[in-house]
């Protein structure tokens, strides 16, 4: 899948589980995509101080504000993104064979509430590192031989 909404909503939930389990936010992934406007980048980049405050009384997300206010600026972000490079999965394409501190570095410069679990959980979950799956691992072989794709885990 190659849908730039639904690759930063796997950002999205990525932020939403630092500190938390991730089977705590799958059992949310409903809400967030509900609370968050299915993803669609453009209306969260646009969220004005009443939706924050919606969002921050909803109890089927995780209300917090740090988290909350870093969706919204990653949300211009990705704007810019797309803005200069047609979408946000081309920019990420186009940063090809990099290692996971220069993944990082990379994201911290743009990005807010990225840290180094947050970038590789995304990452990997995304295809664009292979250190989530082992050669056993049904995946390993689309990720390796299609390079870093969206693959829709």
């Amino acid at each position: 899948m190659s849908d730039d909404n639904e690759l930063f909503g796997r950002l999205i939930l990525e932020i939403n589980q630092a500190g938390l389990s991730w089977e705590t936010i799958l059992k949310k992934e409903d809400n967030f995509r509900r609370a968050f406007d299915e993803f669609c980048i453009e209306k969260i980049a646009l969220y004005t101080n009443d939706k924050l405050l919606e969002l921050m009384n909803d109890s089927g997300i995780i209300r917090n504000q740090m988290k909350i206010n870093a969706v919204v600026h990653n949300a211009g972000v990705v704007l810019e993104l797309k803005n200069e490079f047609g979408s946000f999965k081309n920019w990420l394409d186009e940063q090809e064979c990099k290692t996971l501190d220069e993944w990082v570095l990379l994201f911290k410069r743009r990005f807010k509430f990225v840290g180094k679990e947050i970038v590789a959980e995304f990452l990997m979950s995304t295809g664009y590192l292979i250190g989530a799956h082992s050669e056993a691992c049904p995946i390993f072989e689309k990720v390796v031989v299609s390079g870093p794709k969206w693959i829709g885990l």
